[in-house]
């Protein structure tokens, strides 16, 4: 069986949609760059100012902290509304200096709970999207949004993997993608942890990385959502659009 040849996306709608999504895709490290030259250390170096023992158990925890903010994010929706961007750096980055001031104990203290305030964001950008962030599918989708390289990794469009993981949405398939997605989000909360060590700076390192991985990743689910609700709204297929947009990623900035 031959396979469907797709033709390029024409459409000048669809293809200025999707440059926009290119360019915030392009911008969402941004805040991070004035983080490093915050910190004075390189991204390679940071990871190393953390003990052995936080470095082993990083994955780990990263998984109970991702199987507890499910559930814990997914009560807040009911209780309260979901809040505007700046409202969810504020909290994160309120969050982050707390966990700074104290050095590697609260700043581990403190990680749960950026976990849950992130995805939480992610969940409101999805439901403003028009998907539901109750669905096992929209959920799943919401955690793909974590497998993108956190703000500390260089961004040539190679992390668009998160848009082309396939799962089943079926029996283990929620659990099986944290399994997948934690060693990922465990480097980059590896790179937050160690720099909110960096001497003196304590908890403003510790608010400036917060505010960085909050801007980042509500900018990846905006790149996510947005390119999944244009596939809807337009019924072209996504699988197309994805490729677009991954192209637009990979080649050099005009």
């Amino acid at each position: 069986m031959q396979p469907e040849i797709l033709l390029p996306v024409t459409d000048p709608t669809l293809t200025s949609a999707l440059d926009a999504l290119a360019r915030r895709h392009r911008t969402a490290s941004g805040p991070m760059m004035q983080v490093i030259s915050l910190v004075g250390a390189t991204t390679e170096g940071l990871i190393g100012r953390l003990p052995a023992p936080v470095r082993g158990g990083l994955q780990a925890a990263t998984e109970r902290g991702l199987d507890t903010a499910f559930e814990a994010a997914s009560r807040s929706r009911g209780v309260v509304a979901d809040r505007p961007d700046w409202v969810n750096k504020a909290l994160s980055t309120a969050l982050g200096a707390a966990g700074g001031a104290g050095g590697l104990p609260s700043a581990l203290a403190e990680l749960p709970f950026t976990i849950t305030l992130l995805l939480r964001a992610i969940q409101g950008i999805a439901a403003e999207h028009g998907f539901d962030p109750e669905t096992d599918e929209v959920r799943i989708e919401c955690l793909r949004v974590f497998a993108a390289a956190g703000p500390l990794d260089a961004d040539d469009g190679a992390d668009m993997g998160f848009l082309t993981a396939r799962m089943t949405l079926t029996g283990a398939g929620l659990h099986g993608l944290i399994g997948k997605v934690a060693p990922r989000l465990a480097l980059a909360l590896g790179q937050k942890l160690a720099a909110q060590t960096v001497p003196v700076l304590g908890a403003v390192a510790g608010a400036a990385v917060n505010y960085a991985f909050t801007s980042y990743y509500q900018e990846i689910a905006r790149v996510h959502f947005g390119l999944k609700r244009l596939a809807r709204d337009s019924g072209e297929d996504e699988g197309l659009l994805r490729e677009e947009l991954v192209m637009r990623l990979t080649r050099p900035a005009r």
